[in-house]
């Protein structure tokens, strides 16, 4: 009996056709842990009064976005926050109930975990135990979501909405979501090269401009109304990429020195790598058909080697991929920017072939990434640590999903001529 009974407790931590058991019971528990969190955890004052200020001032009339402003600044995001957090405004008595606030948020942080669950239920590469660690161990990202009220989980909630849509093929639906959730702040466009990588295999050029032209569609009707005010100022308000960060608020530079991370020349060289890492993983990691990438740009039904089915783990892996070079190459990731990857991390490092000597390893870079996330303040170790983790994960992403050498396309002979075989 004893027996048996260890190796069913084996096999529910191991095997990943378990997911949906160990989702559900982590799922409860997470509800005691949120309520036990709020009740005990006194909530931080960061940023949530200054989004009722800013959201306040639209509620008033005033519909140019230069003059939506709160204690900590300027309104630096787009329409569609202003609108969804204008609900919260009214929810929560003009943003007056704090507790009403964390318990929806507690409500949120539930329903981004069901949605991330279900994207794992479908991929069936991590092993259950590992999600003990993405739930109930992570002090930061509770603290997110219950006691600093931050906009990034909300976006990205949306995002793992939109997600679960691609993998149901329903693209259109998709896309709009992934629209409303840069609306809300611009970090899931890190996903965006992933997402067009996807579009263009599943329908080609021709097919996947009415897709880019719903996500361009709802970005115009969310600004209209601050577009019709003062387009230029709603523009570079809501849309600024060179937007400087605050030194002394960063977790991955803090080994350099302030005028180097303030410096335009790092910037450029930070975009360069990761404008280069996207385009190596789009040619060797994300395409798999035998022809050129280019072929993307032709209808699927006109390619002389389809390109394979999109499967579950197809998509997973380049928005996830994706996402994750953006993170790698940061000019700066502040302590709520954790929520932007924290729940793609399991998928990351278990998505390639895993031994039994592996699994520690693996679970060892999640505890350090934690901790690191979890110094406060951000220290040159802990930085230097965060670089090291993200770059382990990179090279066993590059090395763990490359091909096999008799399953790799083949290579033209370099002495062959092109236009003589395009003539055959």
């Amino acid at each position: 009996m004893a027996v048996r009974l260890r190796r069913v407790c084996r096999e529910v931590l191991l095997e990943p056709r378990y997911t949906p058991l160990v989702a559900a019971c982590l799922c409860l528990a997470e509800g005691g842990v949120n309520l036990w969190v709020i009740r005990r955890v006194p909530y931080t004052e960061i940023d949530w009064r200054a989004y009722m200020q800013e959201v306040e001032g639209f509620a008033n009339g005033t519909r140019d976005y230069t003059q939506l402003r709160g204690d900590t600044g300027p309104l630096v995001y787009p329409a569609g926050f202003v609108y969804l957090f204008l609900g919260l405004y009214y929810a929560t008595g003009r943003g007056a109930d704090i507790r009403l606030a964390q318990h929806i948020f507690a409500g949120l942080y539930l329903l981004n975990l069901l949605l991330v669950f279900r994207i794992y239920c479908r991929t069936c590469k991590v092993p259950p135990y590992v999600f003990f660690f993405m739930c109930c161990a992570s002090y930061r990202i509770h603290s997110i979501f219950v006691l600093r009220l931050f906009n990034d989980p909300v976006a990205m909630a949306i995002l793992f909405l939109a997600i679960n849509f691609f993998l149901e093929d329903r693209w259109s639906w998709g896309c709009l979501l992934f629209s409303l959730a840069v609306s809300v702040k611009m970090n899931i466009l890190l996903f965006a090269p992933g997402l067009l990588f996807l579009l263009l295999q599943r329908f080609g050029l021709l097919g996947c401009i009415p897709k880019l032209c719903i996500c361009a569609v709802l970005q115009v009707a969310l600004g209209l109304p601050f577009l019709l005010e003062n387009p230029v100022g709603y523009l570079t308000r809501s849309f600024d990429l060179g937007r400087q960060f605050q030194f002394k608020w960063t977790v991955n530079w803090r080994f350099l020195p302030e005028e180097v991370f303030q410096h335009r020349a790092f910037h450029a060289g930070l975009l360069l790598a990761h404008l280069a890492g996207l385009v190596l993983f789009a040619l060797h990691r994300w395409h798999r058909s035998k022809e050129s990438i280019l072929s993307l740009l032709k209808d699927p039904a006109e390619r002389k080697h389809p390109s394979p089915p999109l499967s579950v783990n197809n998509i997973i892996f380049i928005l996830f991929s994706s996402n994750f070079l953006g993170i790698c190459c940061s000019r700066s990731l502040h302590y709520q920017f954790y929520v932007w990857y924290f729940h793609t991390l399991p998928y990351l490092l278990w998505c390639t072939p895993t031994s039994k000597l592996t699994h520690m390893p693996k679970v060892l870079l999640l505890g350090v990434i934690e901790l690191c996330w979890n110094t406060y303040p951000s220290t040159v170790c802990s930085s230097l640590s965060l670089h090291i983790c993200h770059g382990l994960i990179l090279l066993q992403l590059w090395y763990g999903t490359a091909l096999p050498p008799a399953l790799q396309p083949p290579q033209p002979s370099k002495k062959s001529d092109p236009l003589s075989r395009k003539a055959k």
